[in-house]
């Protein structure tokens, strides 16, 4: 893991601190700071950075615009750390590109978990500034649809308000369409860290999906239950 370059751009010298120590104790080495957008572009420069940990509320800028700016450093992972906490803020923060997004207070070994998380899935580098970006989609399932680029979901032809978990959740499973995921598998895909003794939080997300794009949520014919084995996402009908 010492190979792993981070960033951490905050302006609250206490957070910086706290990182800093916790990520060096779990055996990550090379770890740059910035506290502004103009130190955040001269440390990527210099050093490159596989993961960036980003706060949104800058002294010369914000995190969602200096985002776009970072990715064109070879791509780093990007992890927005903030205060803000609404549904808006989130969906922004996955809009303009960032892969992960956590709110203050937070604790800093989860931050280290969902790391870890990522270099066990082989994600560590940077990836190429000149591999094409992977374009926001739409799915289309005749009840329902899904917008990644709006962040929106729509029932019937209606706009239907959508938690930023819950969206992120039902979008994993329209880039997966009649694939059977464990809830194991679902919480370590969509929150980021080992999904051990996650079980309720996985079913309560599932539901809230079910209340919102099924005419019957007791009844699904979209995201349905395989017995044993997890959930999948289907058009209706099975097909």
């Amino acid at each position: 893991m010492d190979h792993a370059r981070i960033l951490i751009v905050d302006d609250e010298p206490a957070i910086v601190k706290m990182l800093q120590m916790v990520l060096r104790k779990e055996g990550f080495g090379q770890i740059y700071t910035a506290a502004s957008c103009r130190e955040a572009l001269s440390e990527i420069a210099a050093h490159g950075a596989d993961f960036v940990l980003l706060d949104v509320m800058l002294p010369d800028g914000t995190g969602f615009d200096l985002c776009p700016q970072l990715r064109a450093y070879g791509s780093p992972h990007i992890l927005f750390l903030t205060a803000r906490a609404s549904d808006l803020d989130v969906l922004t923060g996955f809009a303009i590109g960032g892969d992960d997004y956590v709110t203050k207070p937070f604790n800093p070994l989860e931050i280290a978990a969902r790391i870890k998380a990522r270099l066990r899935r082989g994600e560590l580098g940077s990836r190429p500034a000149a591999e094409p970006p992977v374009l926001p989609r739409a799915w289309d399932f005749g009840r329902f649809k899904v917008d990644e680029a709006a962040g929106e979901l729509t029932v019937l032809g209606k706009p239907v308000p959508c938690p930023a978990q819950v969206f992120q959740l039902l979008l994993y499973f329209c880039k997966h369409p009649g694939i059977v995921f464990s809830k194991s598998q679902l919480y370590e895909a969509v929150w980021g860290i080992d999904g051990m003794g996650e079980d309720n939080t996985v079913t309560v997300h599932i539901r809230r999906i079910r209340e919102r794009i099924e005419e019957d949520p007791s009844n699904p014919k979209y995201l349905l239950t395989v017995r044993g084995l997890g959930y999948k996402l289907v058009k209706e009908n099975g097909r």
